[in-house]
């Protein structure tokens, strides 16, 4: 759409919790309507047009069709693909719910049909819009880290399976566990304070040690335990990343460790480093000075709490109205994720260290 005034007119693909999560925030989002959903299961349907008042429809042609400027993609992993290039195809902006795919060669055919269409798709990595995280970007941005090196990655929880036979546990769906989850988060965002540099050589571990146990103990888990159906991924995955220019990246990453929590990220540059905790949105930057005598200087930065997942649905909705694609977030850069994950996979597979090309 151009410019305008009028309200964006937003659908959605996708009406399980995750898709409630999107809506709920776009209700306070100005100058933007829920049109419609899409689902295949009528309960959700049910749910979905009774509480946001609009319609819901079991095919998306019909959603595709209405007088609608972008659609919001919440569906389970295997299904991204035919719903986001439906959408590209109809002229439609797309965001959609990370991961781009639930394998490579889908990722591959989204980014072709997103690099033939009038419309754009940016990817939900909504970390990347935190505020510690664009004060370190700002202070890269500024020198103040000098160069950045070495990036540490980490995304551990003690127990956090999202619901053990549940989609998110079918490898057939959701393309993998724990690392396609939550690690693909943690691969982003190191990327991006890295400016996104060509990945050159992976080496990675997945482990399954904890989703099939019969006495897995948890005190809560974001999804419900039915235990009847598939635990067929990963539960924790290390791996080793090694990107042009020297720099590289280590990845921890975890739905159940008998460890403490760990989401910290550690930015480690020439003149300074950042560790970025993701629980608290806590941000301290380490620096060292000769001024007067050797010592450490150790700077907690405060920053103004805001939603992430609100400032990128913001940028997506401003970049639909202005009929601008979004610098951030984009297809491109989430495939580069998409090939790092399935090289993890490879690595452990085969045994040795993936290069990519």
């Amino acid at each position: 759409m151009s410019a305008t005034n009028e309200p964006v007119r937003v659908g959605f693909v996708g009406l399980g919790n995750i898709g409630h999560y999107h809506a709920d925030k776009i209700v306070d989002i100005s100058n933007v309507d829920i049109v419609g959903g899409v689902d295949i299961n009528p309960d959700a349907r049910a749910r979905f047009a009774e509480k946001y008042g609009v319609e819901s429809f079991e095919s998306y042609e019909r959603l595709y069709d209405a007088d609608i400027d972008c659609v919001i993609v919440t569906t389970p992993n295997k299904f991204h693909e035919e719903y986001a290039v439906a959408a590209l195809q109809s002229g439609l902006d797309v965001l959609l719910e990370k991961p781009l795919a639930h394998s490579l060669e889908s990722a591959e055919r989204i980014a072709e049909a997103a690099a033939n269409a009038e419309g754009f798709c940016m990817v939900g990595f909504h970390n990347r819009f935190r505020n510690p995280v664009q004060v370190v970007k700002g202070y890269q941005d500024d020198g103040r880290l000098g160069t950045v090196r070495h990036v540490e990655a980490n995304f551990i929880r003690r127990r956090g399976i999202p619901g053990r036979g549940s989609w998110f546990t079918n490898r057939d769906i959701a393309g993998g566990g724990a690392l396609i989850d939550i690690g693909v988060h943690a691969i982003d965002l190191a990327l991006h304070f890295h400016d996104f540099p060509k990945v050159q050589e992976v080496s990675g571990t997945i482990r399954s040690q904890f989703g099939t146990r019969d006495d897995y103990a948890y005190l809560e888990m974001w999804g419900d335990d039915t235990q009847s159906g598939e635990f067929t991924v990963d539960d924790s995955v290390t791996a080793m990343l090694r990107c042009e220019g020297g720099k590289t990246i280590t990845l921890e990453v975890a739905w159940a460790a008998n460890r403490s929590p760990n989401e910290e990220f550690i930015v480690r540059g020439t003149e300074a480093g950042a560790c970025f905790d993701k629980a608290d949105d806590s941000l301290t930057i380490y620096e060292t000075g000769r001024q007067g005598t050797d010592h450490f200087a150790d700077t907690e930065v405060q920053t103004r709490h805001e939603d992430a997942h609100k400032a990128e649905q913001r940028v997506f909705f401003e970049a639909v109205r202005d009929n601008v694609p979004p610098s951030m977030n984009t297809v491109e850069q989430a495939l580069e994720v998409q090939r790092v994950i399935n090289a993890i996979y490879r690595s452990h597979d085969e045994q040795r260290a993936i290069q990519l090309e």
